[in-house]
């Protein structure tokens, strides 16, 4: 298997660290609000990348965090009167909802920040030992960026190259008691109403750069295989994480860099003030989630994705082909006679598995593998009949189950129907909950209703339902 390594900038053999292993680390989201579909586009890739590894063998411990201290969760706080806790708290578990909606699987496990604070002092602490960071008068710990002689590696920067400005921590040089204009903070002073550790150099909180390195060498080791994020990541973020880590540790950071294009929507960047941003909730009041999940899986995932409504809906029909054509061997399966299917079929019928490794096995290219699943539908359209025996049908049905799982695309009909008068009395209760402004359970029944397969739309004449197709 081969993966486009940032790091080189060119497709190398993925060899793992440990044989049969693999060591992963996903940075997750900043949990201030609900997640927007720019979110969702890592978390399904490398949900997909993970299913692909353990399709073929591999032992896969899957780290991704949740940022719960950040500046804009402090923000919102603020606005809403309430701790920081009960902010990252509500949209870790809202986060969660939407992920279980697009059938991503919960990592190995899913550290948060506020949890690993006593590992970042030990680090910043080994950092200023070793004369890589400095603490300034107020209490403001840097990290002294240009002692790090391979800094730029990741992102191609040229360290003379750099300016002020670039991220969220590079200021001018001498402003803050900083050495460097390129210097990085590593632990930041306390301000009123900010949540505060104590620390050797000040009550404060660690900077945003800190908290992965730690979070990645407690769950994973010193080096990991892999480690992955959108592009926007690489630098100063990624960039920050290597000079931090290899510093400290003394040895690579990581071996593989695997980062995922934009998305836009409409060809521009999504943006609220250009009333083009999207949450998956948005996204799930009109469409079942798999529909963006199959969506997403239909480029390659370094390349740029346009989301539109167009787009949505031919994800939506190719999705309906697969589902039918499952159905339609489900169907066939309950009259079928017995017998097994011959060496013949069964050659066959594995072609379309090795497509499907062949696309994954080049850089993940889940574009080709979607395509190597049409074409096993296209043949189980025309092949499977009233005459095939169980045998051969559950062969085909046992292989698109399998390549369609490792997609985490949802085909089988696991819901069970309501009646009509049921619905209506749910999204009555729904309308009630949010005239009494209980969002909370107004939530609980649209996912609820969601789960069964019925979409719910709020309209100006109130809402409608319908079933998913």
């Amino acid at each position: 298997m081969k993966i486009f390594n940032t790091l080189s900038r060119q497709k190398e053999e993925f060899k793992p660290i440990e044989d049969g292993k693999v060591m992963m680390y996903v940075c997750g989201p900043t949990v201030y609000n609900l997640i927007h579909i720019g979110n969702a586009r890592p978390m399904i890739v490398f949900d997909t990348f993970r299913r692909y590894m353990t399709h073929r063998g591999f032992d896969v411990r899957y780290v991704s965090n949740f940022t719960d201290v950040d500046d804009k969760i402090i923000k919102k706080a603020n606005e809403e009167n309430v701790s920081c806790t009960e902010i990252s708290e509500r949209y870790i578990e809202e986060c969660k909802k939407d992920m279980e909606g697009l059938n991503v699987l919960p990592a190995t496990v899913h550290p948060k920040a506020t949890e690993e604070i006593d590992g970042m002092i030990e680090l910043i602490k080994d950092l200023i030992e070793k004369d890589y960071a400095y603490v300034t008068e107020d209490g403001t710990v840097y990290f002294r960026t240009r002692r790090s002689k391979d800094y730029g590696k990741l992102s191609h920067k040229n360290i003379d190259d750099l300016e002020a400005g670039h991220g969220r921590e590079l200021k001018v040089a001498g402003s803050d008691g900083k050495e460097d204009y390129l210097d990085f903070v590593l632990w930041k002073p306390k301000k009123e109403g900010e949540p505060f550790w104590p620390s050797p150099w000040c009550d404060g909180r660690p900077g945003w750069h800190t908290e992965c390195c730690v979070m990645a060498k407690k769950y994973l080791g010193a080096t990991i295989d892999i480690h992955a994020g959108g592009e926007d990541l690489i630098f100063p973020h990624h960039e920050n994480e290597i000079a931090q880590s290899e510093a400290a540790n003394g040895v690579e950071f990581s071996h593989y860099w695997m980062h995922n294009g934009f998305l836009n929507i409409d060809g521009e960047k999504m943006s609220k003030s250009l009333g083009n941003f999207f949450t998956v909730r948005d996204i799930s009041e009109k469409y079942d989630l798999q529909v963006l999940r199959f969506f997403m899986l239909s480029a390659h995932y370094r390349s740029p994705l346009n989301f539109s409504a167009e787009l949505m809906e031919a994800a939506k029909a190719g999705l309906v082909r697969i589902k039918t054509a499952y159905e339609n061997l489900e169907f066939l399966l309950k009259n079928a006679s017995e017998g097994d299917a011959s060496k013949e079929d069964a050659d066959r019928i594995a072609e379309y598995t090795k497509k499907f490794d062949d696309a994954m096995d080049d850089d993940l290219n889940t574009a080709d593998a979607v395509s190597a699943v049409f074409e096993l539908v296209k043949f189980i359209n025309t092949t499977a009949n009233e005459s095939s025996t169980k045998g051969y049908l559950n062969a085909l049905k046992t292989e698109l189950l399998s390549l369609t799982d490792v997609l985490g695309l949802i085909i089988e009909n696991k819901t069970e129907d309501l009646l009509d008068s049921d619905i209506e009395a749910l999204i009555n209760e729904r309308q009630e909950a949010r005239k009494h402004k209980n969002f909370a359970r107004a939530d609980e029944i649209r996912d609820e209703l969601l789960k069964k397969g019925i979409i719910l739309e709020d309209t100006r004449q109130g809402v409608k339902w319908k079933r998913a197709d």
